[in-house]
């Protein structure tokens, strides 16, 4: 049996339309499905802009590599590291480099004359979250610069910041080392910490390694990871997001495409060996390390059971600068053709297919949405790009159109939540300038929609609600689109205290705009949630649906809304009548 979103009955409990008093009223409910609900509609979130690196990302070292990094700015170049006990460190750009995409390194300089336990510590992302159940895999690569005759221990450890060793193990490093070394090894603690303000330490013994030089680079550690994915997830934040039954993530971000063109993101750095992806300076300020790829991006796409709504860099940067039309643009088009090919190539002998196999997965990837650019429509540059880059796409995955999606068999070896799709390309539109008016060849569209709530006020609620109706004139009289993929957030741009977490009036009316939005749902496939998380810790947009610190994941009241309509949903809609066409809303909170 077919479920039915009683949608007007559930709205009934958060309101109802009087003509002047609260008098008993009826309202009809017709049993006649009037259009069928996307499976899709109320199971799809965003990448978060932040936090990957020191959020859903698992590694647990802050500044592992140096990435980005300027090495006439110590200050800024140290960010999470210290030195300990008698000794100094400094960030250098290494003369033999560990890579050509990692040319920086630490070095630790142990003088004269020391003694005790000498070396340098790692912060970690406001903490390291020590757990005694937990086995931890911890690696670095160290050389030293000129030969020695050194010989001795390398203890690795999590302390507290009171000094009491959690965990460590030794290892013996050798001066005849010039060349980089890598060691490896794993961590368990014999003793729980009180919280999580705990430091990964690197040291030596001052007394028998005083006078020595020793460069590290690439210094890692990870707990269990979600799936036990290697260079995986962070387990309890990919649970907090799987346990809402996501269909769709968005990747790699939006405006994590690019600040700029130099800047932006590009496939081809963010995946294969660790050392070798140069990491970039993220959107929003603060380094990305890469490590969260497009590999990873997507075999957590398929851990999850989710598939990737992905977006490719489209010729134009949140500075503002567009590429120029013609030639210019093609080196860009045939970046995003080979991202494309990296995912969903049957071709595992050469080209993207090649790297992706080599990387483990010889299967393609399923991907229904390519998204063309991101909030694109702040540019007028985007119909010549758009053109261009739709006329490329199509005639090179002509099984690729924009046209609606055929959905095939899903086979075995696929996750069963994940269908066999063809892909369809969109555009990003703006509820107050669509880019229906402006491009052509467009039947998806991803609609931005940020709103903030205001105390005593619920307009903008109103406002997301006739939405639907909206686009969907817009539709029919401007570009005969079937479909627009919504994306919506209710947040606040304020730092307020009580801000930290969503308050319980924007929850209210995240309910009442889903029901809004499911029964606008010829128009509407995809209802995405962003931003996902912060963390609290350094947060830049107040509230999040979850927020976090390093040893503790925090749901917002939001966050059971979605949870709700996510497991509990429709699959026809039924329209209803009600009694009075002009009154009064009253909310029920």
């Amino acid at each position: 049996m077919s479920k039915i979103l009683r949608t007007i009955a559930a709205a009934a409990l958060l309101a109802r339309l009087a003509p002047t008093c609260l008098s008993q009223a009826t309202i009809v409910i017709n049993a006649t499905p009037s259009h069928s609900i996307p499976s899709t509609l109320c199971k799809s979130f965003s990448k978060a802009i932040r936090f990957g690196d020191g959020g859903l990302y698992a590694e647990l070292l802050q500044n592992r590599a140096f990435q980005q990094v300027d090495v006439t700015n110590q200050a800024s170049a140290l960010t999470a590291w210290a030195a300990v006990g008698d000794t100094s460190i400094t960030v250098i750009a290494d003369t033999t480099p560990l890579s050509s995409a990692l040319p920086n390194a630490l070095q630790v300089t142990v003088p004269t004359g020391s003694t005790g336990s000498v070396g340098f510590s790692n912060s970690g992302y406001w903490g390291i979250n020590v757990n005694t159940s937990w086995t931890y895999e911890a690696s670095l690569y160290y050389r030293f610069p000129t030969a020695t005759t050194f010989s001795g221990p390398l203890t690795i450890a999590l302390t507290s910041s009171s000094g009491v060793v959690l965990a460590s193990k030794a290892l013996t490093i050798s001066g005849k080392n010039t060349g980089w070394t890598q060691l490896t090894t794993t961590l368990t603690a014999t003793k729980a910490p009180s919280n999580t303000n705990n430091l990964f330490t690197v040291t030596v013994n001052g007394a028998t390694a005083a006078g020595q030089t020793i460069h590290f680079a690439f210094l890692s550690l990870f707990p269990p990871t979600y799936k036990g994915r290697a260079n995986g997830m962070r387990v309890d934040i990919a649970n907090a997001m799987a346990a809402l039954g996501p269909s769709f993530f968005r990747l790699p971000g939006g405006n994590n495409l690019g600040q700029t063109i130099p800047t932006r993101w590009q496939w081809n750095a963010t995946v294969g060996a660790l050392i070798d992806r140069p990491g970039r300076v993220g959107d929003w300020g603060y380094p990305n390390t890469d490590g969260l790829g497009l590999y990873e991006y997507m075999t957590f796409c398929e851990d999850v059971g989710m598939e990737a709504i992905m977006a490719i860099w489209a010729g134009y940067s949140l500075n503002g600068a567009s590429v120029a039309q013609g030639a210019a643009l093609e080196p860009y088009i045939q970046q995003s053709i080979d991202q494309i090919n990296f995912v969903i190539s049957t071709d595992i002998t050469s080209g993207p297919g090649a790297v992706r196999a080599s990387l483990g997965h010889p299967k393609p990837f399923a991907l229904t949405y390519i998204e063309v650019g991101n909030e694109d429509f702040f540019s007028s540059t985007y119909p010549y790009r758009w053109t261009q880059y739709l006329g490329n796409l199509t005639a090179l995955f002509p099984h690729h159109n924009t046209s609606k999606t055929q959905t095939a068999t899903i086979s075995a070896s696929r996750h069963p939540r994940i269908p066999v799709c063809f892909t369809e390309f969109m555009a990003t539109s703006y509820h107050a300038n669509p880019v229906s008016s402006q491009v052509t060849l467009l039947n998806r569209a991803s609609v931005h929609v940020y709103q903030t709530p205001k105390k005593h006020r619920f307009c903008w609620f109103l406002k997301l609600w006739i939405l639907g109706w909206v686009f969907s004139a817009a539709i029919s009289s401007e570009c005969r689109m079937t479909v627009i993929a919504g994306i919506n957030v209710n947040t606040s741009w304020t730092y307020e205290a009580s801000l930290y977490y969503r308050f319980p009036t924007a929850t209210t009316f995240s309910g009442p705009l889903t029901i809004a939005l499911t029964s606008s749902s010829g128009v509407y496939d995809v209802h995405v949630y962003p931003p996902i998380s912060d963390c609290i810790n350094s947060l830049s947009q107040t509230p999040n649906l979850i927020g976090f610190d390093a040893g503790s994941v925090i749901h917002s009241t939001s966050y059971y809304v979605q949870h709700m309509f996510s497991l509990n949903r429709g699959d026809v809609y039924l329209p209803s009548t009600l009694p009075w066409a002009n009154g009064t809303l009253y909310l029920v909170l």
